[in-house]
């Protein structure tokens, strides 16, 4: 099989070898070989898997930064990922709080300073079994200005002893996620280590 149609179908089309099988009429097992003959790398199974779910490439776009309010919201976004948000999810960005300014904030970093749609994110909401759900939901749709069909469905727990962190969490703990597993390593990566 010829380097370069084998390079455009593999690397640039983002086919798989099962597809470039199909097409070229022979097996999978003539594919890995000719893969291995003109030392194309091959994919990891994630990698595969997520040009699958993106075929027109990444749902984000990093922009560069131009302004010194650019460079404050990066800052910001990534202090307020470091210190609240979630990195031990391998799959997703998630930032969770009972402040909706600060989550807010966040948002705006994901918008603006990586072009995600703020309807592709994904929001959580964590109250207690003495919080009324309608209330809390109605808050923080307003407050976040989300429709309640962002929202996955309430995790409830059971309400423990009332002291000021009950105070501050009437509402429950609102989480922001958006379910890339690149730019959740991207950010990772932008992290002081």
């Amino acid at each position: 099989m010829d380097k370069k149609l084998l390079k455009k179908l593999y690397l640039n089309n983002g086919l798989s070898m099962a597809e470039i099988a199909g097409l070229s009429g022979c097996s999978i097992h003539k594919i890995v070989y000719w893969m291995d003959v003109h030392q194309i790398k091959r994919r990891s199974r994630s990698d595969a898997i997520y040009i699958k779910n993106h075929p027109n490439g990444d749902p984000f776009e990093i922009r560069p930064i131009v302004t010194i309010e650019d460079a404050w919201l990066q800052g910001l976004g990534l202090g307020l990922y470091w210190g609240e948000g979630n990195k031990a999810n391998k799959w997703s960005i998630r930032l969770g709080n009972t402040d909706p300014e600060l989550l807010n904030h966040f948002i705006m970093f994901l918008t603006q300073r990586f072009s995600i749609k703020k309807e592709d994110l994904s929001f959580g909401l964590q109250i207690f079994t003495d919080i009324n759900p309608d209330e809390a939901m109605l808050y923080w749709t307003q407050k976040l200005d989300v429709p309640a069909s962002q929202f996955i469905r309430p995790t409830v727990t059971i309400s423990g002893s009332i002291g000021t962190y009950r105070q501050k969490s009437q509402y429950g703990v609102a989480t922001v996620m958006y379910h890339n597993i690149k730019l959740r390593d991207i950010l990772v990566d932008m992290l002081p280590r």
